[in-house]
């Protein structure tokens, strides 16, 4: 049977993979905040510039990226398996869900049609 782990990895490699772009912002504002000498970072903060350097206004003035947070601890998590120099940059808590059953309910959001970016 399959875990809740190995469902949200799946469903983040699947976003991930469908939005490389995300993918690519966030290695470089990492970088980028790392040769500003931080030891220790928040991957909010790093979400959060994403959005806002990819975020633009639509006619009513509304935002036209939606960048959901499902995801922010895989990106940490993959950022810093792929750097193992960083390994510790992004502060992360241990699974529990590798503990549980899947769920099947599939990823929630609202926002799927304004990932584009």
């Amino acid at each position: 049977m399959k875990t809740r782990e190995e469902e949200m990895n799946e469903q983040a490699e699947a976003f991930h993979q469908r939005y490389p772009r995300v993918s690519i912002l966030f290695v470089k504002f990492t970088k980028e905040i790392i040769d500003r000498g931080y030891q220790h970072y928040s991957v909010n903060a790093i979400f959060e510039r994403i959005r806002w350097e990819t975020d633009t206004p639509d006619i009513d003035g509304k935002s036209t990226f939606k960048l959901s947070n499902n995801h922010r601890a895989w990106y940490a998590r993959k950022f810093m398996e792929t750097f193992p120099q960083y390994k510790g940059f992004f502060r992360t808590r241990p699974r529990k869900s590798a503990a549980q059953l899947a769920n099947n309910k599939g990823e929630y959001t609202k926002t799927e049609d304004f990932y584009e970016i």
